[in-house]
């Protein structure tokens, strides 16, 4: 039966609603930046550039780089960003845009994030690389989907009784990330750990202007819990929901952050471009491995 045209909405060219794609134009390997700017920052490494589109926040490129073909597309920040991007991106490899049905056959995605990142742990320091090998979600996106088979309940529990969560926030969530991702992009320099995704920028990440926190001590807490030997690590804005998204629709997913601020250190890069622009040539060279 045909998907109605008010959930899966197509432009009048065809094209997904708002990435403004058609599914000829997107690479089974896909990376996602939050900002706009940095896709070419990654496609002007790539041999040849086939593709440009660009609505709103959203710019996708799709080129080859050693042969390799990638899509390469801005997501803005925030989950609630990442919940368009993901669904839409796999919209154009598992439904027929002509039909609007299901494909029969579903295609996999490798989906890998490269962004900016602050640690939580003295020993993990800026101008370094971080692999997110689980994230713990505080921005509640994925409590709107049947997602429960794809969460670490233990984890997520363990981490509300440390940190006396209020019941006023969205219930943390912790998906893990692709193991043959990680597997791939792992390297003797680069650090792993618990990514925790943010819905904001500086309350939701203890960072105090002139707004009081609802909890103080959060990044105090959350610095000094560990699960199975695993701690938290950093905090960003994206991880989580790509990562819970991804799991739940069949893709492959990994978020590979570029460390530009110590939290508990109170640091922060002196050229947080240089270390971005090491990541993606690093992760880059990594894919073609």
């Amino acid at each position: 039966m045909p998907i109605k045209a008010s959930e899966f909405i197509q432009n009048p060219d065809g094209s997904v609603y708002h990435l403004n794609l058609l599914p000829e134009h997107l690479a089974d390997t896909v990376i996602t930046v939050g900002d706009p700017d940095r896709v070419e920052r990654i496609t002007r490494h790539f041999d040849k550039v086939e593709l440009k589109v660009r609505k709103r926040e959203f710019h996708t490129q799709t080129g080859y780089y050693r042969g390799k073909r990638i899509s390469v597309i801005s997501s803005g920040i925030g989950p609630d960003n990442i919940d368009i991007v993901i669904n839409e991106l796999d919209a154009l490899v598992n439904i027929d845009f002509k039909t609007r049905e299901l494909k029969k056959e579903t295609t996999s995605l490798d989906i890998i994030r490269i962004g900016t990142s602050g640690s939580i742990q003295e020993e993990i320091p800026v101008d370094s690389f971080l692999i997110s090998e689980s994230a713990i979600g505080f921005d509640g996106l994925l409590h709107f989907y049947d997602s429960e088979h794809v969460q670490n309940k233990e984890f997520a529990e363990a981490f509300i009784k440390h940190l006396d969560w209020s019941k006023q926030k969205a219930a943390p969530y912790v998906v893990d990330g692709s193991e043959n991702l990680i597997n791939l992009m792992e390297g003797p320099d680069v650090h792993k750990g618990v990514t925790g995704t943010n819905i904001g920028f500086y309350g939701p990440q203890g960072r105090i202007l002139r707004l009081a926190l609802q909890d103080d001590k959060m990044n105090d807490k959350m610095a000094s819990f560990s699960f199975n030997n695993k701690k938290v690590t950093n905090l960003e804005m994206e991880t989580s929901a790509i990562y819970g998204l991804s799991k739940l629709l069949g893709h492959n997913a990994l978020s590979m952050n570029a460390i530009i601020a110590n939290r508990t250190a109170g640091t922060f890069s002196k050229d947080p471009k240089k270390v971005v622009d090491d990541l993606i040539k690093y992760s880059l060279e990594q894919l073609i491995k």
